[in-house]
């Protein structure tokens, strides 16, 4: 693990890379956290508070048409101009001062939230350019490995931050995350060729055609499925976590600032490992694995006893990583470079866009049934959907043994 992981770190795309995806992700983070307090300061509602993250996940919904863009110019000036873009957008929230000036800080981040989906699918198709195929697992497992440690790190920093100087002050910490974000992807030596001049088709038309190659891709559908399971059933699990504090553990509220570092600390290690892991395990079996753990890591938080539930975070945060890390690195690896925005998009979509409709399923069903009820519920879902790609990859195994990933020393 440390030879594959020092040869990332000794490459200077790489590491620009990385830096510009640690950047703009801690700017975000801070801020999602900080206008939450920030609306609930202004106006004292806890459900317009509530709200906020709202904005930043529903442009996740429209992957698939905000996707195509990113295939029609060369990525790395898209990214540096999106970032660009973004830190000015940043900007508005210092006009926010009243009740009456919130809907400027949700359109802000509405607007942020596009265009983080955008930079994603320009980001993911960068990697092609970037990181030779043989790291791109070791790469992708250290980015996730990066921004756990900024939600770790970054939430605190917000607050503090927004306790002693305001939100405008949060917001100018966003907008100069992007402005470097943006100097870092600039910096970037990288060779792209503009893309090949294309028949005119709608946008409709383009955006069918990046569903369609993953709907029909036998590699990657399966990846996505799993993925998109796990991101579903831990919104769903997610949504009781005060629950179990309370009634499980008879703790109180604050007792989720143990839990969330435990789980935490689970995904930073499963981050590093999954480089290591996939070139040993066919990547649907190691997708599966992860769910699998995810899924008794959920279990887990059923039971009333603290070093269970404790360790059940673990095993959510050592679990959940290895299926979305499978998932992009195949995308990374199956995809003709001329669709890897639409692609990684439309991918992006079907993996996060489950979590925000199961974390309002979820809120429903812990304020009228026992938090028992969805995390066994949540837990055997998820146990029973690993078994099946487990059984898909026994079916697979001399197809899966020849992918070119599996067969790295």
């Amino acid at each position: 693990m440390g030879r594959q992981l020092a040869t990332v770190l000794r490459d200077r795309n790489a590491v620009l890379y990385l830096g510009g995806v640690v950047l703009s992700g801690f700017g975000d983070t801070a801020m999602a956290l900080a206008a939450g307090i920030w609306v609930k300061t202004l106006t004292g509602s806890d459900a317009l508070a509530a709200l906020v993250g709202l904005g930043l996940w529903l442009p996740t919904l429209l992957g698939p048409l905000i996707g195509p863009f990113a295939d029609r110019v060369r990525r790395r000036p898209l990214l540096v101009a999106v970032h660009l873009a973004l830190a000015v957008v940043m900007t508005a929230p210092l006009a926010v001062r009243t009740a009456d000036d919130v809907w400027l800080l949700f359109a802000v981040l509405t607007t942020v939230g596009g265009g983080v989906v955008l930079a994603d699918s320009a980001e993911t198709a960068l990697v092609v350019t970037v990181v030779p195929a043989e790291l791109r697992g070791d790469f992708n497992g250290l980015v996730h490995t990066a921004m756990e440690g900024m939600k770790l790190i970054a939430p605190p920093v917000g607050a503090a931050l927004f306790t002693a100087y305001g939100g405008p002050a949060v917001a100018a910490l966003d907008a100069l995350t992007f402005l470097l974000a943006a100097a870092a992807y600039r910096c970037l030596r990288v060779r792209e060729s503009a893309p090949a001049p294309r028949e005119r088709r709608s946008w409709k038309a383009e955006t069918a055609e990046g569903l369609r190659f993953l709907r029909e891709h036998p590699v990657l559908r399966p990846l996505l499925l799993t993925g998109g399971t796990a991101m579903l059933l831990a919104g769903l699990s997610s949504s009781a976590t005060f629950a179990v504090i309370d009634q499980g553990l008879g703790r109180s509220p604050a007792f989720s600032g143990v839990l969330m570092p435990v789980q935490g600390v689970g995904s930073v290690v499963a981050g590093l490992a999954a480089g290591p892991l996939m070139r040993r395990l066919p990547e649907r079996g190691f997708a599966a694995a992860g769910l699998a753990l995810f899924a008794l890591g959920v279990l887990a938080r059923a039971t009333p006893w603290l070093p269970v539930v404790l360790g059940g975070s673990l095993a959510i945060g050592l679990g959940l990583p290895c299926t979305l890390i499978a998932a992009m690195t195949a995308v990374q690896r199956e995809t003709p470079g001329e669709l890897l925005g639409r692609v990684a998009a439309t991918a992006g979509t079907l993996l996060y866009a489950p979590t925000g409709l199961a974390l309002l399923l979820g809120g429903a069903m812990v304020a009228e049934l026992d938090y028992r009820v969805q995390t066994v519920l949540a837990g055997t879902a998820g146990l029973v959907v690993a078994g099946l790609v487990l059984a898909g990859l026994l079916g697979r195994r001399t197809a899966d043994a020849q992918q070119p990933e599996a067969s790295l020393p």
